[in-house]
């Protein structure tokens, strides 16, 4: 039998757990609507993620009603909804998983001593009841329960013990031992596991887990670490998104389990091939570009610009790639498509680049795809994928840009002619600047009076050439809420109203839900 044979008979099965829904949504700028949450889901469970966390039902009626969707859509990924230790968030938890054919609740307690005197203000023996009564709760609603250490990385290792022994006596079925803070090295984490399952007495009636967040960069190896300390499942999310540096990523975790099984014997239930689409796919929603140089699903992950190196590839692939593009679902040839190009054509295009619209959805694609073929030479992969993604995320925008027009040139001022449809109306503007972007956002200002503030504003091109699209990202903050957004198209500035029209759809119907959310409680008061 060969080694790559054998490795893979003796591979044990570690479980995937996305939290890009829960976790990675709270990286500031990063909400996402309803559809693209359910988009997003819709990709993990088809790309055979084990479990999906998709939400925090008690932060908001619209989170409750996100995860009790995806709950109802899932076909074979377990769903869990997250729950602190409180009653209240147990309770509305198991309501939002039980649509799920297998559905999980998620809760969470600090154990560290700087969490338990600064933030629960709790005894050691307070937490502990809390954690028996809060279990013990969420399984008598559901079968699959999960319990987290929150800090778990800076908990002393006897209280550790006696905590996980408590949730698993009243009824955890995975113990996660997060590193909430990114503080751990790997060997430490490595150590924690091994330590936990060895003093606590029942520790074989769970499986363990590991959530590593990437303060100090050190996420996906201490993730790998937690496994090899007896940990079998991992906590994770497509590109890294998440609080602060982010979490573990997906991408890197699965492709270093896969391309590394001489060391890491263990295998998952991914289909690698499906990797890019799902980055491209979160990064559209979140609004989130992926670095260039992120492993595994960045742009230049597989291009090679050395002379050296591309002597090498030239001569054998594997001189200087480790993984084949395909193996993640890059394709070599992008450039297939044109003015010329016929409807059958175009949703073949769609298909193989993963895309699933409806009839109403694929029309407005196809148009968009034609008047952008007539004003470009070519169209790559990369164009259709900025068109359609902004076509989605702006699917139910309430503002839409009607037509633009700049004068601009060395003597100012800079001048914009704006024309929106605001709901049923149509408005016009004229406004000058300070540059030409600055008189188009002026412009915006004027239509549609507002107070958030532009924190970023970030243009770079989709593909190359004079006439490549424009992709510009845009971040308002309104108050205490952040958004962030992205427009594409050929002509810069329509791009920069584009995205930042697409953050102001954001805050509005962000502001809409929690004016309904107010209304609720006060009519229920």
């Amino acid at each position: 039998m060969s080694t790559a044979m054998s490795t893979a008979a003796s591979a044990e099965r570690v479980l995937i757990f996305d939290t890009t829904l829960r976790d990675g949504e709270q990286c500031p700028g990063a909400t996402m609507t309803l559809e693209e949450k359910l988009a997003v889901a819709e990709m993990l469970d088809t790309m055979g993620v084990d479990i999906i966390e998709a939400g925090f039902p008690i932060a908001s009626n619209g989170d409750f009603e996100a995860v009790a969707e995806i709950a109802r859509r899932s076909k074979s990924a377990v769903i869990a909804g997250l729950a602190r230790a409180i009653p209240a968030d147990i309770a509305r938890a198991g309501e939002a998983v039980k649509f799920a054919k297998r559905g999980r609740i998620h809760t969470f307690v600090s154990t560290s001593p700087i969490h338990l005197a600064h933030q629960m203000r709790k005894t050691e023996d307070e937490v502990l009841e809390i954690i028996l009564k809060t279990v013990a709760q969420a399984r008598d609603l559901v079968e699959d329960v999960e319990w987290s250490a929150m800090d778990a990385t800076r908990t002393p290792i006897d209280y550790l013990c006696r905590c996980v022994e408590a949730a698993i006596r009243v009824g955890a079925t995975t113990i996660n031992l997060p590193d909430t803070v990114g503080y751990a090295t790997p060997e430490e984490y490595r150590a924690m596991f091994r330590a936990v399952r060895e003093r606590v007495p029942n520790a074989d009636k769970a499986v363990f887990s590991v959530h590593c967040h990437n303060d100090l960069g050190l996420a996906v190896a201490n993730s790998l670490a937690g496994i090899e300390g007896g940990a079998r499942q991992i906590e994770c999310t497509i590109n890294g998104i998440g609080e602060r540096a982010g979490n573990a990523a997906l991408e890197e975790i699965v492709m270093a389990i896969k391309t590394r099984a001489d060391v890491l014997p263990y295998a998952t239930g991914i289909d690698t091939t499906q990797l890019v689409r799902a980055s491209k796919l979160v990064a559209g929603a979140t609004h989130f570009p992926v670095q260039y140089n992120k492993a595994i699903v960045g742009r230049n992950a597989f291009a090679h610009e050395s002379g050296i190196h591309q002597d090498g590839m030239l001569k054998n692939q594997t001189t200087y790639e480790i993984m084949t593009p395909e193996s993640v679902g890059v394709h070599k040839t992008s450039l297939v498509m044109g003015k010329h190009s016929g409807r059958a054509a175009f949703r073949s295009k769609l298909d193989d680049m993963g895309y699933r619209l409806s009839d109403n959805q694929f029309q407005d694609a196809f148009e968009r795809f034609k008047a952008l073929a007539d004003r470009k030479k070519h169209v790559y992969d990369e164009d259709i994928e900025a068109l359609v993604d902004e076509n989605l995320a702006t699917a139910h925008d309430r503002i839409r840009l009607v037509s633009l027009t700049v004068v601009a040139g060395t003597r100012g001022p800079q001048r914009a002619t704006m024309k929106l449809a605001i709901e049923d109306r149509i408005v016009t503007e004229e406004v000058d600047g300070n540059g030409p972007v600055d008189a188009v956002f002026n412009a915006i200002q004027a239509l549609v009076p507002h107070e958030a503030a532009l924190e970023l504003y970030d243009v770079h091109a989709v593909t190359g050439g004079s006439d490549a699209q424009a992709e510009v990202s845009v971040r308002l903050r309104q108050d205490d809420r952040i958004v962030t957004a992205r427009g594409a198209d050929p002509d810069t500035l329509v791009a920069s109203a584009k995205a930042y029209l697409a953050a102001l759809n954001k805050l509005m119907a962000g502001a809409s839900r929690l004016h309904a959310q107010h209304a609720q409680h006060a009519a229920a008061e």
